[in-house]
């Protein structure tokens, strides 16, 4: 288990539901694929995420997921990664964190 943190802590993560609109491999990795997602009034965003082994990509688009919209920029394989989404890891394999029933892109997660 991680340390605890405090409510102040917890309460600076920008948590929102978003939309997949595009998802592709990115070429030369064997984990990584790219998103862009619909945030709604946050705009779009690329992510990457390392779940190429598990996810078609066509089966993501349109798939509404949960995403850490502040986490800083960071490049990885010549990408612009501008957030995180949300899986748990089951046997080693990531599972999408998905709203339990239809929400709009952009929905803050409390």
């Amino acid at each position: 288990m991680k340390p605890t943190i405090s409510y102040s802590d917890f309460s600076r993560l920008d948590l929102r539901v978003g939309s997949v609109t595009h998802a592709e491999p990115i070429e030369g990795t064997e984990h990584l694929l790219l998103l862009r997602v619909d945030l709604g009034d946050v705009g779009e965003r690329t992510l990457v995420a390392g779940i190429k082994k598990t996810h078609d990509p066509a089966d993501l688009a349109g798939k509404k997921i949960i995403v850490l919209v502040n986490l800083e920029e960071k490049e990885i394989r010549g990408v612009s990664s501008q957030g995180m989404l949300l899986a748990a890891d089951s046997e080693g394999k990531p599972v999408l964190l998905v709203p339990e029933s239809e929400v709009s892109s952009g929905t803050i997660i409390r």
